[in-house]
């Protein structure tokens, strides 16, 4: 069986890390930072929104600005099926 993964890699999704920068609305002037990471696809990043929309509903804090880096880690362009192997020298 296939690490989970490694399979969402094959299937485009690449690793997207997300600062999320927030303050809770009894300090705005002290700004936190939390890092949230997990496989997505660009460009709509359906599971960063789906968290986003989970902290504007369940979380006190408010989202002051939100930076992300997608990195395509594996895509099916590199994987390739080889049907033959040769084998060089005495052995």
């Amino acid at each position: 069986m296939a690490d989970a993964d490694f399979e969402r890699q094959l299937r485009g999704e690449g690793l997207l890390t997300a600062e999320i920068f927030y303050y809770f609305p009894d300090y705005p002037s002290l700004i936190q930072q939390f890092v949230w990471q997990d496989y997505d696809e660009a460009p709509d990043y359906p599971l960063l929104f789906k968290f986003l929309d989970y902290w504007r509903r369940e979380i006190e804090a408010a989202i002051h600005s939100v930076r992300i880096a997608h990195e395509l880690i594996l895509g099916p362009r590199e994987f390739r099926h080889v049907d033959e192997e040769f084998r060089l020298g005495g052995d």
